[in-house]
């Protein structure tokens, strides 16, 4: 660690948070560490406006700048404004908790005198702490994202003890969500489960909708559970074809929909969280809902908690772990998930009390 960048010394610090929602969620331990360490330093994030509503309300930061939407010609132009506007602040630190090489371009043309980051996306040059990536090879090696995280706090001086996942919530964000619960009748103390059965990364992520409608049914006859199915607004004709297929009576939170701060309500106030590999998986752990994820064509490793509260449901295929948006075959690791095999896992958490904290493969 380079001298003068103690909790005391360092004033003006920015953080680079990550754009995909259950990344900014496994970066909440760096970020509360970070808190603690630079008590009293400004700081600042620079992040996706729609991450905002994720890290809102843990009190961990100061200030907040946005990625500038859009592309197009004057996508370039929009990008020396923010290195304009990140130089009049005066950063003395900038942590890239991202990978992107316009993190550190950024950062550079702001002239932030310390730039922490990975030597990845061919930026190495522009940072001034490089770290390096696990890798075999040329390829990089699946492992843990949130230590990843720590390895940059840790670059700084910054000790983080406390591996748990936490999110904080507005007032706004609890006024939204009790607004839902009354909305949908789900505020008369009758429990429910939250069913998120979409995902932003891409398609050959999300398990059948048919089998999601069966496990809701299921929940209802085991366990008198209501089915709540939440997503995204692009997600809504998914969830309504859940709904459809349900053969019991499901709440399905199209209109209102959720957002990703009074998701944060809906998912704490819920005794199970059924969904794929997707951002909100990770509300669960950090409210310590029993959750069941199905994973697909992505590999575990790269978001592992151990969280104790997840069974983790993954069928072994030749071709696979691909890491591919949309399947180019069968959906095969997809198919094979079946709704028995989510149900035996739903037992396990419900009935069995089992502390599993271990990835499953069936």
């Amino acid at each position: 660690m380079a001298a003068g960048f103690g909790g005391e010394s360092c004033r003006n610090i920015l953080v680079v948070i990550p754009n995909w929602v259950g990344d900014a969620v496994l970066a909440t331990p760096v970020l509360a560490a970070l808190r603690g360490h630079f008590a009293k330093a400004r700081i600042t994030y620079l992040m996706k406006d729609y991450v905002r509503e994720v890290v809102a309300g843990g009190r961990w930061h100061d200030g907040e700048v946005f990625w500038p939407r859009g592309g197009g010609p004057r996508r370039e132009w929009r990008m020396v404004e923010l290195a304009g506007r990140l130089k009049a602040e005066r950063f003395d630190l900038a942590l890239l908790l991202t990978n992107s090489f316009r993190s550190a371009l950024v950062t550079w043309l702001a002239r932030i005198p310390r730039r922490v980051g990975y030597a990845r996306d061919g930026r190495s040059l522009l940072l001034t702490d490089r770290l390096r990536p696990l890798k075999r090879g040329r390829e990089f090696v699946p492992s843990p994202v949130l230590p990843y995280y720590v390895r940059i706090a840790e670059r700084v001086g910054c000790e983080v003890t406390d591996l748990k996942l936490r999110l904080g919530v507005t007032p706004d964000q609890e006024r939204a969500g009790a607004e839902l619960l009354r909305h949908y009748g789900l505020d008369d103390g009758r429990g429910y489960a939250v069913i998120n059965p979409g995902a932003a990364f891409g398609a050959a992520k999300c398990w059948l909708p048919e089998r999601f409608a069966e496990v809701c049914d299921r929940l209802r006859e085991e366990f008198d559970l209501r089915a709540v199915i939440v997503g995204s607004p692009d997600e809504v004709p998914l969830m309504r074809e859940i709904a459809r297929a349900a053969r019991s009576d499901v709440v399905c939170c199209a209109d209102p929909g959720t957002t990703l701060g009074s998701l944060k309500v809906l998912i704490r106030g819920a005794a199970l969280l059924v969904c794929n590999d997707t951002g909100p998986r990770h509300y669960g752990a950090a409210f310590d809902v029993p959750t069941v994820t199905i994973f697909g064509p992505t590999h575990q490793e790269w978001t592992d908690t151990d969280y104790a509260g997840e069974i983790k449901i993954q069928v072994p295929v030749d071709c696979g772990p691909c890491q591919l948006r949309k399947c180019p075959l069968d959906l095969r690791c997809m198919t094979g998930v079946t709704t028995e095999m989510v149900m035996g896992k739903i037992r396990e958490l419900l009935v069995h009390k089992c502390s599993v904290g271990l990835a499953t493969t069936d």
